[in-house]
């Protein structure tokens, strides 16, 4: 295993333990959407097309996901897109995980 190293770094040195977290952060992560009792139909689909960028089609039926199964997976991506997706949904105070 090849280890990237910075300029005057010493190449025996242990691992730096951010790459480990930097490789993390880039393996794909999932938002998972719940639902709730309180925002409607259309406070959901919107957030969601804001969030994800996906189509009136898909936000609907991710909505409806969501209505009939309790939650729904939303989004796949980098954990940095999974934390903005999120951070928009939460926006309105929709309930978010993050899965990994």
């Amino acid at each position: 295993m090849q280890h990237l190293t910075t300029f005057g770094a010493d190449p025996q040195a242990a691992p730096d333990a951010n790459v480990a977290d930097d490789v993390q952060i880039q393996q794909p992560a999932k938002v998972i959407l719940f639902n709730d009792e309180i925002h409607t139909f259309d406070e959901v689909i919107g957030q969601i097309i804001k969030a994800t960028g996906c189509d009136t089609a898909r936000a609907e039926a991710l909505t409806w996901e969501v209505h009939n199964s309790g939650k729904a997976m939303v989004y796949e991506g980098t954990m940095n897109e999974c934390l903005r997706v999120t951070g928009v949904l939460e926006e309105i105070a929709l309930h978010t995980q993050i899965e990994v």
